[in-house]
């Protein structure tokens, strides 16, 4: 016999029937808040003309761009973030708080101000500037700039992700593999990262997700040069100006690439809350 899902009114026990419907309701609208503009979006995309306004050559490099910066913007909080998580999550420091304050800090800020920061740090009159003008190293306005700026807005996010799971894991069993010998980095390989793997592929896709849709950091630091670092999100703001039916079919095309991102975490985040 099939069970027939029906929503449950009273949400806990001596819950009455009126205040299961409104946050019900409550809920619906929220819902409605959030998905409303993009199913909007996609009522304006003109889909026959779209595989030609996708095809033109700004489009598909504003693609390229936008998969290889985010790309390095993740690949670079993996390599320097999951320390940070570790030592965050694990270290007893002096100062912890501000630590983990600095961390979330970007996630907070408008992005414009993470630009003008990089500015400030690695701009021509910057405070690094000048060194690394003396290195050959050049980043506001090139494609390495665009992924350090997407990476500085996007990495708490997979921090903070695996924090969490570096603070959750069990301890016990890595003291486990101490007591037979074990090395640290052979811990950390087949001990530590798989019990936090599935807190670091979330990360992972948030922060990928966030570096995809960056805008503010970007046009600041990196400006939007077609070929360097013009982005999917520059490029839908530039067409806004100039080709609307393009700007809605490029914003299509960002959702559907974010949309990939995002579905795996949430199922992820379904099955979990279903245990």
């Amino acid at each position: 016999m099939t069970r027939r899902w029906v929503p449950r009114p009273s949400l806990a026990p001596g819950g009455g029937l009126a205040t299961g419907w409104l946050l019900w309701t409550l809920a619906a609208g929220g819902l409605a808040v959030l998905g409303f503009p993009l199913a909007a979006l996609v009522a304006r995309v003109r889909w026959a003309q779209a595989p030609r306004l996708l095809t033109e050559p700004a489009a598909i490099e504003a693609l390229r761009l936008s998969l290889v910066t985010s790309g390095a913007a993740v690949a670079g909080a993996l390599v320097l973030g999951v320390p940070l998580a570790w030592i965050l999550a694990r270290a007893r420091l002096p100062g912890r708080g501000l630590l983990q304050a600095l961390v979330l800090l970007p996630m907070v800020l408008p992005p414009v101000v993470a630009g003008v920061g990089l500015l400030a740090a690695f701009g021509r009159s910057g405070a690094l500037g000048a060194a690394l003008q003396a290195l050959g190293i050049r980043l506001p306005f090139t494609t390495a700039g665009a992924a350090l700026a997407q990476a500085v807005v996007a990495a708490p996010f997979l921090i903070i992700s695996a924090q969490a799971g570096f603070a959750s894991s069990d301890r016990g069993v890595e003291d486990a593999a101490a007591t037979l010998g074990a090395s640290r980095w052979l811990i950390w390989r087949a001990v530590t990262l798989p019990a936090v793997a599935p807190s670091l592929l979330g990360g992972i896709a948030l922060c990928w997700a966030r570096a995809l849709g960056e805008f503010g950091a970007t046009i600041t630091f990196a400006g939007s040069l077609r070929g360097r670092t013009q982005t999917l999100p520059l490029a839908v703001h530039e067409l806004l100006q100039t080709d609307p039916d393009a700007a809605f079919a490029v914003s299509a095309l960002l959702l559907a690439v974010s949309l990939v991102l995002i579905v795996p975490l949430g199922a992820r985040l379904v099955v979990s809350a279903r245990r």
